[in-house]
């Protein structure tokens, strides 16, 4: 997948950074495939672009970052009935706005990059996942292939199991 291999022959090493260059970051993936497209609302209204956001799925015990002191964190408002916190903080360059990650409190040991925030050559998926669709704008358009899976809300397998059926096709 790519030629910056650690030890384990399924683990990428991911680099990224923000727009201005104050953060950047190096984190290990065995799930670099940006194949999940959410149109949810807080992933619209965070990250900009075409009305979705796709995450990665990195291990955050490998997370290097340079300009750490430049990072803000959001964590958003959830518009369920009981209005809670949602459990994933996102980290934004101070400076110049940029969404760099995702990192779950449920899941300490996972930290979810921005494909958009991704220096690093990743690999095509040869199929999407689009999730959310419940919230996307009309403007929105999905240009989901006959390939693709999708989801009025959650998907019905995770990240993980995403990439373990890509492996086994």
């Amino acid at each position: 997948i790519n030629e910056n291999l650690d030890e384990d022959p399924n683990t990428v090493k991911i680099s990224g950074s923000c727009h201005c260059g104050t953060v950047g970051y190096q984190v290990d993936s065995d799930g670099p495939y940006p194949y999940q497209k959410c149109y949810c609302s807080i992933c619209r209204k965070t990250s900009g672009g075409e009305g979705y956001t796709i995450n990665l799925l990195a291990d955050a015990r490998t997370l290097k970052i340079n300009g750490e002191k430049h990072l803000a964190t959001y964590q958003a408002k959830l518009c369920a009935p009981e209005s809670r916190k949602s459990e994933h903080r996102r980290l934004f360059c101070r400076h110049c706005g940029s969404h760099l990650w995702a990192w779950p409190s449920d899941w300490p040991d996972l930290v979810h990059p921005l494909a958009s925030s991704v220096d690093s050559a990743l690999p095509r998926p040869p199929y999407y996942t689009h999730m959310m669709l419940n919230y996307k704008p009309g403007w929105v358009q999905t240009f989901s292939a006959e390939t693709d899976r999708c989801f009025d809300e959650y998907p019905d397998e995770s990240i993980t199991e995403w990439h373990t059926r890509l492996t086994s096709d």
